[in-house]
């Protein structure tokens, strides 16, 4: 490990310093057994040495770069041993980012308790992990706040704050609600802010001592070497039927590859989503009036492969945590450069290849921002199989009945008698569970499972329904 000799002041310069070099040993494994992560990249190097530098941090990254993990490294170095204290909060504008990055840093953490608190989510279940006190605590501002005020967590322990997609939680108007958690944290330390996007001005409740700024947005222009962005004329102004042209084309396989579609609007989104449906498309719908649980069992059922086609709004272009997008449909053009630059991040990520298609009606007009490569023709004689080769099951129980995914993998395979490679993706969730598995066999597993006990209990197991 390499660090700046001026930097070490007195003898508790080079305790930290020894501390970090053991803390490091201990997650970098981690990171490579648990996320499958062999080579850390440029960015997340920098940041992990960043945490020996006494500097708060902005870092500036596109979408699908390793953001979070880049953030995660530097937390994990400056973190101790349990203290029975929050030593570290992060915070984020949406529920599903919380997730994301919750899941990320309890891969990493090992020996670090880590609590994931946001709206939708089950409030007594969140005041019970409460109770244990948490080493870090990932949050929506306003369930924090909540939590805050009713004196269910202490705020005045906590040395690192990390804010991501700051920009975009001054966009969504969390502001005062940051302002006044900030100011509930007396004994900050280390400020990480993130964002995907230049942000002019900090809010007023920040107070960043000298802060590096990691600039990484050139990154979008590399990007775009991986991408390529198809012009598809559609005749009518709906642009339905040019959609399930298109789906058809672009699909050549035995199954679907993994889509998202965006929209503009929400009822939009319900009107694609049922069309495509009904044409016999593995679709599934995403937008924020759906509840928490809804929108986890439609992230679920996309990432598995049992509907591989997701149809959303623009809540979906950033902080979800999506394997393998192989396409990004603009349906709707978006309103902004911004809009734009996140939705196709959704594809292409972390050196993977992937193509944009943008849906263009008669006599509309391009956004200044929307760049072609080329025009695709659209082939009217397929029919590709646009229906996934998986279905997914339904458990009702999950991690507060200390059922896990190892759990449901080996009940499956000896109750229901099937082999591990017709068994995909397994989400657990707090009280309930969701697997996929080969449609082919869904039906004689179902029947072999029936009266069976998981975790000396009788769950209900049954097939997810549209």
């Amino acid at each position: 490990m390499s660090y700046d000799i001026r930097l070490i002041r007195n003898v508790n310069d080079i305790r930290g310093i020894i501390i970090q070099e053991m803390r490091e040993k201990e997650f970098l494994p981690a990171v490579r057994d648990r996320l499958g992560i062999e080579e850390l990249n440029e960015m997340q190097k920098k940041m992990m040495a960043s945490a020996s530098e006494p500097h708060d941090i902005i870092l500036l990254s596109p979408t699908g770069s390793g953001k979070t993990l880049a953030f995660t490294l530097p937390v994990m170095k400056l973190m101790k041993p349990s203290t029975g204290r929050v030593q570290c909060v992060v915070i984020a504008p949406s529920r599903e980012l919380v997730v994301q990055i919750a899941g990320v840093m309890k891969e990493v953490a090992q020996t670090l308790r880590v609590v994931a608190l946001y709206g939708g989510h089950n409030v007594e279940d969140e005041v019970n992990s409460l109770k244990v006190v948490p080493d870090i605590i990932v949050s929506t501002p306003g369930r924090l706040l909540d939590h805050a005020v009713r004196r269910n967590v202490d705020l005045l322990p906590v040395r690192i704050l990390v804010l991501d997609e700051f920009d975009k939680s001054l966009e969504l108007g969390f502001e005062e609600e940051m302002g006044k958690i900030v100011r509930r944290m007396k004994n900050v330390s280390r400020y990480i802010l993130t964002s995907a996007t230049t942000c002019d001005t900090l809010p007023e409740f920040l107070n960043l001592e000298s802060p590096s700024t990691f600039n990484y947005l050139d990154r979008n222009e590399e990007l775009h070497t991986r991408m390529s962005v198809h012009r598809v004329a559609s005749d009518g102004k709906d642009k339905l039927d040019t959609l399930l042209k298109l789906l058809h084309t672009i699909n050549k396989g035995p199954s679907p590859l993994k889509s998202i579609i965006f929209v503009n609007h929400r009822e939009s989104a319900e009107r694609v989503a049922e069309f495509l449906i009904k044409n016999k498309v593995s679709a599934v719908l995403y937008h924020g009036a759906l509840d928490q649980r809804e929108r986890e069992t439609a992230l679920s059922l996309f990432n598995n492969g049992s509907r591989p086609v997701l149809v959303a709004t623009d809540l979906a272009a950033r902080g979800l945590d999506i394997e393998k997008v192989a396409s990004v449909i603009h349906y709707h053009q978006p309103l902004t450069p911004e809009a734009y630059t996140h939705r196709n991040g959704r594809t292409a990520r972390v050196e993977e290849e992937g193509d944009v298609y943008v849906l263009v009606g008669p006599e509309e007009e391009v956004k200044e921002f929307v760049l072609f490569d080329d025009e695709l023709t659209l082939d009217t004689s397929l029919k590709s199989n646009l229906y996934s080769g998986y279905v997914t099951l339904y458990i009702s129980a999950g991690k507060r009945e200390k059922v896990s995914r190892g759990d449901i993998l080996g009940f499956l395979i000896k109750e229901g008698g099937i082999n591990p490679e017709e068994i995909g993706k397994i989400n657990v969730f707090d009280h309930y569970s969701l697997a996929a598995v080969k449609t082919v066999v869904a039906k004689r597993l179902l029947e072999s499972v029936s009266g069976k006990k998981l975790k000396k209990e009788k769950r209900r197991i049954s097939l997810l329904k549209e």
